[in-house]
């Protein structure tokens, strides 16, 4: 007995130690962009892992005064809220006929959306490119929406077709004893019961189209179509000496997806071993 528990101590030692390591990787890096932003060229090579000594808001000023920064935003927002509205509703749709319903090759279709899961968004850039130009989508939102929708389809249906799959058949068989069809049933019911695995879904879709860079790059052009993570860029290259600007610009530009992770953490980690759970 003292010997097993010797060993569950051990491991969770490891565990514990093995989690303050990634903390520390993924802290780290946020912290030194954030307090870097508040400090100049000169303090980032004399001190850089120190405090500011002084204190300079400017760069994060310049940054919020900076009328390109807001319309950045303005169309990451507007792309991020359309690409989650459609990925997870016609997500939630599929899955709920993959979970609920049986019928000839579900399986398979099911399997050929799970590799969506496997297949590295880069190697189908130059067919998409391709595909957008001929459907005149290029310096189009809906050319950065309709593909980022897509490729974030096979995760929003693995995740809601588990957490489907795990609500009882008899509270379905309840509802169409009380009158209601197979799809007031999916609006009024079960979306209402799987909101921890939407929450999960959704702060998954937003935080990825919010970072996605390659995407907007090869459809926008025109630079008033631009989205954050293509004006991270612009501005590194306007200010390349300037790293403490390009700090504060870059902190701001993460900021909205680390709140949002930050909001939801909860709602995510409950729908993610939800799911898993069921």
């Amino acid at each position: 007995m003292s010997h097993a528990t010797g060993a569950r101590r051990t491991r969770h030692t490891a565990l514990q130690l093995l989690s303050i390591l990634v903390a520390a990787v993924v802290v780290v890096p946020i912290v030194f962009g954030v307090l870097g932003g508040f400090k100049d060229n000169g303090q980032l090579f004399t001190n850089p892992f120190g405090l500011p000594d002084p204190w300079i808001p400017g760069n994060y000023l310049d940054a919020l005064r900076s009328s390109a920064f807001w319309q950045q935003a303005t169309n990451s927002l507007v792309i991020a809220v359309a690409s989650t509205i459609l990925v997870v509703l016609v997500g939630a749709m599929a899955a709920y006929i993959f979970a609920r319903y049986a019928f000839p090759g579900r399986e398979l279709l099911f399997t050929l959306f799970a590799i969506g899961l496997m297949f590295p968004f880069a190697v189908a850039i130059l067919p998409l490119f391709i595909l957008l130009r001929e459907m005149s989508l290029l310096n189009n939102p809906l050319g950065v929406v309709l593909p980022q929708a897509a490729f974030g389809l096979p995760i929003t249906i693995v995740i809601l077709r588990s957490f489907f799959r795990g609500i009882p058949a008899e509270v379905e068989e309840s509802a169409v004893l009380d009158g209601c069809g197979p799809f007031r049933f999916f609006w009024r019911i079960l979306l209402p019961m799987s909101r921890p695995a939407l929450g999960t879904v959704s702060v998954l879709a937003v935080v990825g189209s919010w970072n996605n860079y390659l995407l907007p790059l090869i459809v926008f052009n025109d630079s008033r179509w631009w989205t954050l993570p293509l004006g991270v860029q612009q501005f590194q290259s306007q200010y390349s000496a300037d790293t403490a600007r390009i700090l504060a610009y870059v902190t701001l530009a993460m900021l909205p997806s680390l709140i949002c992770y930050a909001l939801a953490e909860r709602q995510l980690i409950s729908g993610l071993t939800s799911g898993i759970g069921k």
